[in-house]
Order: C-alpha cells, then sequence, then structure tokens
C-alpha cells in the first residue's frame, strides 16, 4: 500500500520535471536563435504565471463547467454526511459539497488545498452506489484533496495550455516579422516559424500524453489512499464496477476538466485512448483487489 503510493508520487514528480526541463530547453534555445536571450525568461515567467492563474481558479472553473449546484446537509443527507464522516476522520477541513444533475455516475474534486476544495458527485452516481460504494466513492475524491492532486494537475494542464498560447505567439510574430523587407527579419521568421511548430508539437501531442500520464499516476494514487482511508477497499471497487458497466458521458462534460472526475467524463474514440486521462477500470479493479489482501 505505502510502496505504491510512495512510487505513485515519485512517478509524477518526474514527469513534471522533464516537461518542465523541456519547455525551458526550448525557451533557451528560443532566446539563442532569435539573438534576444532575455526572451528566453520572458517566456519561462509567462508560463509559470498562466500556470499560477489556472491554479487559483480551478476549483471555479470545474463547478462552472460542470453545472454544479452547492448543497447543505438539508439538501441531500446521505452525501453531506458521507463526505463530512471522511472529512472528522482524516483532520481535514470540510469541503464544500456540490450536486450535479446528471443520470450519468461520476464524481469529481477540485481547489488548490484541503482548504479550498469542492467535492461533487453525480444523481446517477447516488441512484446506483450502495452507503459503501458511495464511501468508497468519496474517499477517493478526498484523497485526491489531501494529496494535493489537483494542485499537481491543475499547473500540468497549465503548462501544456500555456504552451500551445507560446505556438501561436511564434507563428504570429513570424507573420509580422515576414512581413518585413530586411534580411534578418526574414531569418528571424524562419525561426519563429520552426519553434512555433515545435511548440504545437508539444502542445498537441506531446503535452497531452504527459498531462494524462501524470492524471493516470495520480488515480492509482487516490485508489490506494482512499482504500487506505475507509480500510474497506471493497466499497471503492465495487463502485468502479458500476462505473465500467453503468458508465455513460455526462451531458455537460468539458474535456479540459475530464482528469478531475472519478471516471473519464467523456467518451473517448480508440485514437483518443492514447491521451486518456484515466486507467482502465478493469486494471483498476485488479489493483484494489490486491491491495484488499494487505489489510
Amino acid at each position: 500500500m505505502y510502496s505504491a503510493i510512495a512510487a505513485n508520487k515519485r512517478n509524477t514528480v518526474f514527469i513534471i520535471i522533464l516537461f518542465v526541463l523541456l519547455i525551458g530547453g526550448l525557451a533557451t534555445y528560443a532566446g539563442y536563435a532569435t539573438g534576444y536571450g532575455s526572451s528566453a525568461f520572458m517566456i519561462i515567467g509567462f508560463v509559470a504565471l498562466y500556470a499560477i492563474i489556472q491554479y487559483y481558479a480551478a476549483g471555479a472553473f470545474a463547478v462552472a463547467a460542470s453545472g454544479a449546484i452547492e448543497i447543505t446537509k438539508a439538501d441531500n443527507p446521505r452525501l453531506w454526511r458521507t463526505v463530512e464522516n471522511i472529512s472528522i476522520s482524516e483532520g481535514m477541513p470540510m469541503p464544500k459539497v456540490y450536486l450535479i444533475k446528471d443520470e450519468a455516475p461520476n464524481a469529481f474534486a477540485s481547489g488548490r488545498d484541503p482548504k479550498h476544495a469542492v467535492v461533487a458527485a453525480t444523481t446517477g452516481l447516488l441512484a446506483i452506489m450502495d452507503d459503501n460504494e458511495l464511501q468508497g466513492v468519496m474517499a477517493h475524491e478526498m484523497a485526491h484533496v489531501k494529496n494535493y492532486d489537483i494542485r499537481v494537475s491543475t499547473i500540468v494542464f497549465g503548462l501544456v495550455s500555456a504552451v500551445g498560447i507560446l505556438a501561436d505567439f511564434f507563428l504570429r510574430m513570424a507573420f509580422y516579422s515576414g512581413n518585413s523587407r530586411s534580411k534578418d527579419s526574414g531569418q528571424l521568421a524562419i525561426v519563429l516559424i520552426a519553434f512555433g511548430i515545435v511548440a504545437w508539437i508539444i502542445s498537441a501531442l506531446i503535452g497531452p500524453i504527459v498531462s494524462a500520464a501524470v492524471s493516470r499516476q495520480r488515480e492509482y494514487l487516490a485508489d490506494a489512499s482512499g482504500a487506505e482511508i475507509t480500510r474497506f477497499p471493497e466499497g471503492l471497487q465495487g463502485a468502479l464496477g458500476k462505473l465500467r458497466d453503468y458508465g455513460r458521458p455526462m451531458r455537460k462534460a468539458s474535456s479540459s476538466m475530464a482528469h478531475m472526475y472519478i471516471s473519464d467524463p467523456v467518451k473517448p474514440s480508440v485514437a483518443e485512448r492514447l491521451f486518456s486521462t484515466h486507467p482502465p477500470l478493469d486494471k483498476r479493479i485488479e489493483r484494489l483487489g490486491a491491495i484488499g489482501g494487505k489489510f
């Protein structure tokens, strides 16, 4: 159990470091090639600023994108008390609890830290889960909060999005530079186009793969941590089985926040599964089965 959690944490940190080094290397070489060395610091600063903005706005964006409605204990005592009991047992602040009116069974957590966390569940999830399974799902979501997974995934998403904006910036600068008649401007335009293409490849291909890899590691970690919280991995195991058997795409699903849900809220095509933010449910169920024998 604890070795699995530690391994997932190390893998996530390793993936993020590689991606940051890739961005830093691109920015440094861009500054060298264009003759504007200071531009490297500007690029890295922009990427960091964009990631910070995403970091602070993640919770509000997730709630707005999902159409979730904040509830009190009187609105849904079963969901509220499940979250409250986990919060008390783990010594965590009580997060804001939201309900999503959607028949697709799903749940998510968001927020930059435990003091600013939100958890949400769909009406479809509450309809098909028994109490042990609901506890397993919400323990999984609270584990995301406890392990600061939202912070990690938001930073990665911000980095990928920032590189996409940089790609557009490079290509636009190349267009304006190309309109100049000077020889140096023409050479600069070629360099900018090259970096625009490289940045686009990172944003469209490498970035999503890195983001998905980080997200899959955090899902495995949240499963293991959720089982540790409840001391009953069979609850989450049963819940994942129902999500596999009864899952469906959500009516109001945003692909940009798919990584926040316990199960992919959209139905990816065969090609899109390479970039899936979630490991296969069967694999997660199998891992929980192995964990169950260690309590």
